[in-house]
């Protein structure tokens, strides 16, 4: 249905694709693989016009295809979900989903008919969204949803998916991959990027895996390799897993966050929980269960009406991000690296060094070479891909992007750090290198609040886990690390509460 050749794509001081190649068949779900770095969203960027190859050629049905941008893909058949969203925040969920195929009647925009596509698009996937509610409302995962809804509208041929589910719970990600069968039955071909490889062996039937810009495998039967192999084939050796230090938590220690029976503006009750030096407490919930929502009103971006907030025993009211910062040493990793964690269009040394300004300053001024060498520090240490630290962070790819959104918080050596979403979008080994990472945070006396999507990582790292579900707390877990029994205890937390409230079951 789709071929790509040798396709070369180079940017200053980077060669992103060295000659990758993709073959898509009607009626498959195809596994685009690598680690961060390895050209996946390049390979996708060029089959959907966003950028144009230095090499190579794309082909459909024998026909060479030259995209002037995205427009031109779509012509083509070819849709796509980016790993970044790229939604219009003052529109409406509808406005946004059929932006490009506007209904019109007698030269007039058909909002009835608008509202019905919307509807249909958001119906396959089982969301439950006005479509007249502007995007700037919605969570992170509610915007994923939109904008798989938004791919869906064009009805392409072929559908890549890139980091689809990186924001969603697992039973939106079950709704997903229903779908994607679906679409798989009718003679769509469907790339799927993913660092997820359980997700992938559940849902595709082919696979290529990219290694710095190489197909080291194309197109071959995803049931002839098993997860190890695909991972060997990522990283180019025998991948190790990293097994995390033990560690032990000073329960009679005085919490170093504390929340007592909180409320919020945007509706969260009574939320209480607390965290310890040394601890990591998970917050886990389906998407709309508030956990952002309640982390930023810790950090002052949204008010709250009730309770008491405490830092090291003392009440707080924090009004910033700053005052966290400055006057607490609380530090927040959000997931939105692209609209609130980063500064895309400026240097990598400036985004990780804008939270210790004060202490590299000299007479009032930063220089750029104490930057410099501060990114220099924290890109070895974290593994961040870059061609220089003067490269803009926007140039980065999404993983390494999120390296950078943490090196800033470390730099800054918060007491606490709320870390919400920390491996969105990263590859197994750096995910593994990511955990570690956190633990040894937590080892040397750090307090984290881990905020995750993802059920086993959250099983991994915290030493307790406290379920949310409608804006409020409903039940708090030691974590015993059984994924089976912890997965279990959780679900049936969430379950219970969404049964009494009448929404939908977790299960």
């Amino acid at each position: 249905m789709l071929t790509a050749e040798n396709l070369v794509k180079t940017f200053p001081g980077v060669r992103a694709l060295d000659g990758a190649s993709l073959t898509l068949h009607p009626g498959s779900v195809h596994a685009l693989l690598g680690e961060n770095g390895a050209g996946k969203s390049t390979l996708v960027k060029l089959l959907t016009g966003v950028y144009r190859p230095d090499g190579g050629r794309i082909t459909q049905d024998g026909q060479e295809l030259h995209f002037g941008g995205p427009l031109d893909a779509q012509r083509a058949g070819i849709g796509v979900v980016h790993q970044e969203r790229n939604l219009i925040p003052a529109f409406t969920v509808a406005e946004n989903i059929v932006l490009h195929h506007l209904p019109s009647r007698a030269g007039w925009l058909d909002r009835r008919r608008m509202r019905a596509e919307a509807r249909r698009c958001l119906e396959l996937l089982e969301v439950e969204l006005d479509p007249d509610t502007p995007v700037a409302r919605l969570s992170v995962a509610q915007g994923q949803l939109v904008e798989i809804a938004k791919a869906l509208s064009l009805d392409s041929t072929v559908l890549l998916l890139d980091e689809p589910t990186a924001s969603l719970t697992g039973d939106e990600a079950d709704r997903l991959f229903t779908v994607v069968r679906r679409l798989r039955d009718s003679g769509h071909a469907v790339v799927l990027v993913s660092h997820k490889l359980e997700e992938v062996f559940a849902v595709a039937d082919t696979v290529t895996v990219l290694r710095d810009g190489r197909s080291v495998a194309e197109a071959a039967p995803l049931a002839d390799f098993t997860q190890g192999q695909i991972v060997d084939l990522m990283v180019g050796r025998a991948f190790a897993s990293v097994r995390l230090a033990e560690r032990t938590v000073d329960e009679q220690a005085p919490p170093a966050l504390q929340l007592k029976d909180v409320s919020t503006a945007l509706g969260h009750r009574e939320v209480s929980l607390a965290v310890r030096p040394g601890e990591i407490l998970g917050l886990y919930g389906l998407v709309g269960a508030g956990r952002s929502e309640l982390a930023k009103a810790v950090l002052g971006l949204e008010r709250i009406t009730g309770g008491t907030v405490e830092v090291h025993g003392r009440p707080a009211r924090i009004r910033s991000v700053g005052e966290a910062l400055h006057r607490h040493r609380l530090g927040y990793v959000t997931e939105d690296r692209k609209n609130e964690g980063l500064f895309l269009e400026q240097p990598v040394s400036r985004n990780i060094a804008v939270t210790v300004w004060r202490r590299l300053a000299r007479a009032g001024l930063v220089s750029d070479r104490r930057e410099r060498d501060l990114a220099e520090t924290y890109a070895q240490r974290l593994g961040i891909r870059i061609a220089t630290p003067r490269q803009p962070a926007g140039e980065l790819s999404g993983g390494n992007q999120q390296k950078v959104s943490l090196a800033k918080w470390l730099a800054a050596e918060c007491d606490i750090l709320i870390v919400d979403e920390p491996t969105v979008g990263i590859d197994v080994r750096t995910k593994a290198a990511f955990h570690e990472l956190i633990a040894g945070l937590a080892a040397d006396g750090l307090a984290l609040l881990l905020i995750s999507s993802d059920l086993p990582e959250t099983v991994v790292l915290a030493d307790r886990i406290a379920v949310m579900s409608d804006l409020r707390i409903v039940g708090e877990l030691d974590n015993d690390h059984d994924y089976q029994r912890m997965s279990q205890q959780i679900i049936r937390l969430i379950h219970a509460e969404t049964h009494v409230e009448g929404g939908v079951s977790a299960a």
